[in-house]
């Protein structure tokens, strides 16, 4: 049968809602937005309180009315929030289309991925979620006996020892383990406990042997960079705190948490990361320090000589990101260089005067560099997918490894002159290839067995200029019998910001949209990483707009050309990418049909008073409002504070969670309920909260969970898009 799913019952207009509005001060043509929606075929949204609360911000006046949801803990808040999720469920319903979705998406989603193992005394351990689990569980088996089975991939359907299972240990399956490291005996491991989708993070360490965690754990708190010392008496670890800012610590096991020694970090504030590796055995601590996604500084420690700390990198505006390689330390770097190149680092002679360039700069953003035996494989992006290059050790340009158009790779080292190559697509799952370095010769270590087939559908790339006349691309991913006459259901996506290149990659939820016979789009953006610093730059702090000029473009282009039209259109993006797509809604809402809007930043103006429980690094990618050049920059695209009265909106679903530690939920809130209230479109604006859900690890949701999440918005989707179905 064939469904459209626009059906819903007219709703009698609620004149209370509006006396209730006029009776808060809201103006006529608040008034005549909630009369006009109140005429829509969809339900009404709750009713939310108007506040007169007006913020003073270098000498002007920025309304807030909604000021009172970003207190979360209070009762009115709490009750806002139970309504606009039932809302969210009337408005989208409980039809057999959604469950179709459902059932689509678990065959395409329910897999197991084959994990690469970590060595740790006599066994490998792994993290693995089988298929019908609803997390992944810590196993371990014994090391093989010959070498030749130790190359070969897990099979997920074997038995093995079970270390950590956290199913059943919280009511929705919300916790979650990871491995960190191991000592070098491999009886101690060192893993971390998620609870939700948080960043913060309990550290534990546990006997392997006797499965008891032993009483030196660490309490929740934002951690990275966690490693055993070289005597293996304890470990090194970065705590960062919101507050103060980043700090390297050591913990000696069998003491109190309480009692551990700062090593690094004194001075730093909220807005730095810092990352501590050891290297050469123990003799070097290397600590870097990251000032938001532009520029670091590099120090080390020589431990041997118990030397004081030193400066090798100090106030240069460019990134260092470091690899301790056979007694030099190498750094790929945009110092003098805006596509990146590598240098190398004697550290018995650490001046600057005496680095050294052993690969140059290529026409092509080097993104990374392994170095398996005397040579280097260094992965290129060129125009948003993948490259590898071979150098030899003087920077010799030797050859390359194959990786098909149009997709990301990625290559790590394996053993006896092998290594693995991953390579995914638009159209193909993830494969994972061993390959003799010697010979050339590839076989398939791991390859995801999805119930899709790529058999006819195309991916282009296309490129527009933006309003500034920067030549921009964009993916297209189509059926090859799609009729460029204007009427294809459409789902663009970009994300643009924090040096992130957006490259090809799998998605079931695509690979169901391109089986219902719709066009993927995939726009690249200024703020990545797709061709270098300069591109970046050209996207952050003051030149932030382009960013949103560029994602324009992309929805003009899709109609422009006859992809689609704006009734067909539906945009999605999530954290910075929910901050590009409301920006994008907000400046051309008669572009788009629906949107998608995850974890948003929305009320940028106000987000340095976030930061204290939030991100205060992003201050440094998006600008800070309480300085002024910066602050008119922002007031200019604040999505929330850019909602205008009496302006026709597109339908729109909010994502948040209860656990965003990242990104203030109360944005999302504020946002809604302004949406609500000014539409004049009678589209629906929804919001959905999720309890125990974050920024961080899939959002923290069980594997069920996300199934019925992820089939929510499609079917919103669907719906608004008024995409038809055939099924049985």
């Amino acid at each position: 049968m064939t469904a459209r799913f626009i059906s819903y019952d007219s709703v009698e207009v609620r004149t209370e809602n509006l006396d209730m509005l006029y009776k808060a001060g809201t103006s006529l043509s608040v008034i005549l937005a909630a009369f006009i929606v109140s005429c829509s075929p969809y339900p009404l949204p709750p009713e939310t309180r108007v506040d007169d609360v007006v913020e003073e911000m270098h000498g002007l006046s920025i309304p807030d009315p909604y000021h009172w949801l970003e207190d979360r803990k209070t009762l009115e808040t709490q009750n806002w929030i139970n309504k606009q999720n039932k809302y969210a469920e009337e408005v989208v319903g409980d039809t057999p289309h959604r469950n179709y979705v459902e059932e689509r998406l678990r065959e395409l989603m329910d897999i197991a991925v084959t994990p690469l193992p970590k060595e740790a005394g006599n066994y490998e351990y792994f993290s693995m979620r089988r298929q019908g689990d609803d997390l992944p569980i810590i196993f371990r088996r014994p090391l093989p006996e010959d070498e030749e089975t130790r190359k070969m991939p897990i099979n997920p359907s074997e038995d093995f020892e079970i270390v950590l299972d956290p199913h059943g240990m919280s009511p929705e399956n919300t916790t979650r383990f990871s491995i960190v490291t191991f000592n070098k005996k491999g009886n101690l491991m060192i893993y971390n406990e998620r609870d939700g989708g948080e960043d913060e993070l309990r550290i534990r360490v546990r006997d392997v042997d006797s499965g008891v965690d032993l009483p030196d754990s660490l309490p929740r708190f934002l951690y990275s960079t966690i490693s055993f010392s070289h005597d293996q008496r304890g470990f090194y670890y970065v705590k960062r705190s919101r507050k103060i800012g980043p700090r390297v610590m050591y913990h000696e096991l069998g003491t109190e948490h309480a009692k551990d020694k700062l090593i690094f970090g004194e001075g730093y504030g909220p807005e730095q990361f810092i990352n501590v590796k050891q290297v050469d055995e123990g003799r070097y601590l290397i600590f870097t320090v990251q000032y938001g996604w532009s520029k670091s500084d590099i120090l080390f420690q020589d431990m041997e000589k118990n030397g004081p700390i030193r400066t090798i990198v100090d106030d240069i505006n460019a990134r260092f990101y470091t690899s301790f390689i056979d007694g030099e330390l190498y750094i790929r770097t945009n110092y003098r260089a805006d596509k990146n190149r590598l240098l190398a680092i004697n550290l018995d002679d650490p001046d600057k005067i005496n680095w050294r360039e052993v690969i140059p700069e290529d026409k092509n953003v080097m993104e990374n560099f392994v170095k398996i035996d005397d040579k280097f494989y260094v992965t290129y992006l060129y125009n948003g997918s993948n490259q590898i290059k071979v150098f030899e050790q003087d920077g010799t340009f030797s050859g390359g490894i194959f990786v098909p158009e149009f997709h990301r790779a990625s290559i790590r080292a394996g053993k006896d002159k092998d290594a693995f190559v991953t390579i995914v697509s638009f159209t193909t799952p993830e494969t994972t290839y061993r390959i003799d370095l010697d010979t050339g010769e590839r076989m398939i270590w791991d390859q995801h067995q999805i119930d899709w087939s790529p058999e006819n559908i195309v991916v282009e790339q296309v490129w527009r200029n933006s309003k500034d006349g920067t030549h921009v691309p964009m993916w297209v991913v189509h059926h090859k019998d799609v009729q460029l006459n204007g009427k294809n259901p459409t789902w663009l996506s970009g994300y643009g910001g924090f040096y992130v290149a957006r490259k090809p990659s799998f998605s079931p939820t695509v690979a169901l949209w391109l089986e219902l016979g719709g066009v993927y789009a995939l726009a690249t953006l200024r703020g990545g990483s797709e061709f270098g610093e300069s591109w970046h730059r050209d996207g952050m702090l003051l030149n932030k707009q382009h960013v949103f000029d560029d994602f324009i473009s992309a929805a003009e282009f899709l109609i422009d050309k006859g992809y689609t039209n704006p009734d067909k259109l539906v945009i999605q993006g999530g954290s910075n990418g929910g901050l590009l797509v409301g920006a994008a809604l907000t400046q051309r809402p008669e572009l788009f049909r629906a949107v998608l809007c995850d974890f948003p930043d929305v009320d940028i103006l106000r987000f340095p008073w976030y930061t204290m429980s939030n991100n205060a690094p992003a201050l440094l990618e998006y600008g800070n409002s309480k300085i002024r050049e910066q602050f008119e920059a922002i007031r200019k695209y604040s999505p929330y504070q850019n909602v205008r009265t009496n302006t026709a909106y597109p339908a729109v679903m909010f994502s948040t969670g209860d656990l965003d530690t990242r990104v203030p939920p109360s944005a999302a809130f504020k946002m809604a309920a302004r949406l609500q209230a000014y539409t004049i479109s009678g589209f629906p604006i929804i919001l959905r909260y999720h309890h125990k859900a974050g920024h961080a690890a899939g959002r923290g949701l069980s594997f069920s969970r996300r199934i019925l999440d992820t089939a929510m918005k499609f079917t919103f989707v669907v719906q608004q898009l008024d995409v038809q179905m055939t099924f049985d």
